[in-house]
């Protein structure tokens, strides 16, 4: 299970990447892994203002529909458009070109109380 350490996890799978007060959000490998085989990513939220927890869409895999929650509080402003056509770029690059969206993060500490590597693989084991 890859667990990079440059990002910050949450209890529900997503992984954040700040750059400054921008994020990239995806969910992490084991999520995807325990999914299986992404077919479909809904997310409609751009433009939005949401907060922690929040459900900003939603993944389809053969089995199973799951939500995904935001892991700060932000506004939404991009979402990754390879995913329309390549819903399976979450499973085979979560960490890359698997990213879901990028949004500006509120207030930039709320990432920094988010779970470590090191946290999150305690978590998932």
């Amino acid at each position: 299970m890859n667990v990079p350490s440059n990002l910050r996890y949450t209890k529900d799978h997503e992984w954040i990447a700040l750059d400054n007060n921008i994020a990239i959000i995806g969910i992490t490998d084991f999520a995807q892994g325990e999914l299986g085989d992404i077919v479909y990513v809904d997310i409609a939220t751009k433009g939005k203002t949401l907060a922690a927890e929040e459900i900003f869409g939603t993944v389809e895999a053969v089995k199973t529909v799951s939500d995904l929650f935001l892991p700060v509080s932000g506004i939404i402003i991009e979402i990754n458009p390879a995913l329309e056509a390549q819903p399976e770029l979450v499973n085979t690059d979560p960490y890359g070109e698997g990213w879901m969206i990028k949004m500006t993060v509120d207030n930039v500490s709320d990432v920094a109380a988010l779970m470590s590597a090191e946290n999150y693989t305690s978590l998932v084991g």
